[in-house]
């Protein structure tokens, strides 16, 4: 399921320049087929995250890697920029199923004190996509064009849902009692707003996806079309990558069980603004873009899988797939955003101004983390915390 989920979106940035010529359509604009995905990623996340919370994870998983594999097989009926944006809305939805869903599941099913080691393993499933699935995209896109490599995912997530289905239980954790309700679902996220590290957290999420956006959506075209990188380099690229995720993931997330989160987190996002910053200096042939897009992945694994273990604990269980769904939903809005703000500033500044704001962005991040996101012992810590937040609103209701 991740190796599909995360590859059907990586592939979009690589293979850019075949969808604008297959399409006609102009460069400036092709940072909006990562807005469409990541806006209805964000709200069908909203959605689904308090749905989770009360009939459980492994419904959500099956009905959202049943849905992705269908909008990946309409793919194939594109014809125009517009359509392309559908479909590619159509994908986010089932991507808002999937983002909160997964990551609460590791949560629900995995100790905190293993729970970094668990999400750097399913988390090498991406690091697996770049390795073999963003190559052999790239190639296809250039050999068939755009709509295979699509094709070729939507054939391995039916496979992932027959997977969901047949091997991944529900863990026995406590679910949300309270009766479904938009009404209902909105007091509970306005009850999570006003916890400030989820605020904190959630706030990282969205720094954290808005650098991405700046950075990766015109990455492979200024490799292209700039320095002179063929596109066979840049399906390479991304199995050099994908191969130092992979390595670098696992070796992370049990590191952080055994010294915390945060010193991960903020090594990976202070080391990543470095690398992108200097990567137009850098990166001037084929060699050197492996190196930095190597190093640019292993500083993506310092942090991915700590942030998600350290964020599964800031709640219950009975609202962890609130948390995660919330968190994912506005970094996918920022992701939107920064994916639509880099097609203007790649056209008027050059991509240098993409790394430069990048990295300032990252770096926030990192000042963020260090200065108001906390560091949980354990799943006890959210226990308490929302005994002591249920006290106090008691407290408040019987003083008037």
């Amino acid at each position: 399921m991740m190796f599909s989920a995360s590859a059907q979106i990586m592939i979009v940035s690589p293979i850019l320049p075949e969808i604008a010529d297959a399409l006609g359509t102009p460069v400036k604009s092709l940072g909006w087929l990562i807005s469409s995905y990541t806006v209805s990623l964000a709200v069908v996340a909203l959605i689904t995250g308090p749905i989770s919370d009360a009939i459980g994870r492994r419904r959500i998983l099956l009905f959202g890697t049943g849905s992705m594999a269908l909008t990946l097989y309409l793919h194939a009926m594109v014809d125009s920029f517009t359509s392309m944006l559908i479909v590619r809305a159509l994908a986010g939805a089932a991507g808002g199923m999937l983002s909160g869903a997964a990551v609460s599941y590791v949560g629900d099913y995995f100790p905190y004190e293993r729970r970094g080691w668990a999400t750097g393993w399913i988390m090498s499933g991406m690091a697996v996509g770049q390795i073999l699935g963003i190559p052999l995209g790239k190639v296809l896109a250039a050999s068939f064009g755009f709509r295979w490599p699509f094709l070729m995912f939507a054939v391995t997530m039916t496979g992932a849902t027959l997977l969901v289905a047949w091997f991944v239980p529900q863990p026995d954790v406590k679910r949300d009692a309270e009766r479904l309700s938009i009404v209902g679902s909105l007091r509970n996220y306005g009850k999570l707003l006003r916890q400030r590290p989820v605020v904190v957290a959630s706030a990282a999420y969205l720094l954290m996806y808005a650098s991405i956006g700046l950075y990766v959506v015109y990455l492979p075209l200024w490799m292209e079309t700039e320095v002179g990188i063929a596109k066979n380099q840049i399906a390479s690229l991304f199995f050099v990558g994908g191969i130092a995720n992979v390595i670098a993931g696992p070796m992370a997330g049990r590191v952080s069980d055994s010294i915390g989160r945060k010193p991960l987190i903020i090594t990976s996002c202070i080391g990543l603004g470095i690398l992108m910053i200097l990567t137009t200096r850098i990166v001037t042939n084929a060699w050197f873009a492996y190196l930095v897009f190597g190093l640019a992945m292993v500083m993506v694994a310092l942090r991915i899988s700590p942030l998600q273990s350290l964020m599964t604990a800031l709640v219950p269980a009975s609202r962890r797939g609130m948390l995660m769904s919330l968190s994912v939903a506005i970094g996918q809005l920022g992701m939107s955003v920064s994916a639509s703000a880099s097609g203007f500033l790649y056209e008027s500044r050059g991509f240098f101004s993409n790394t430069v704001a990048a990295a300032i962005v990252i770096l926030l991040m990192a000042i963020l983390v260090h200065k108001l996101l906390p560091e949980p012992r354990s799943d006890v810590d959210a226990e308490v915390d929302a005994a002591d937040e249920e006290h106090l609103a008691a407290a408040e209701v019987a003083s008037g």
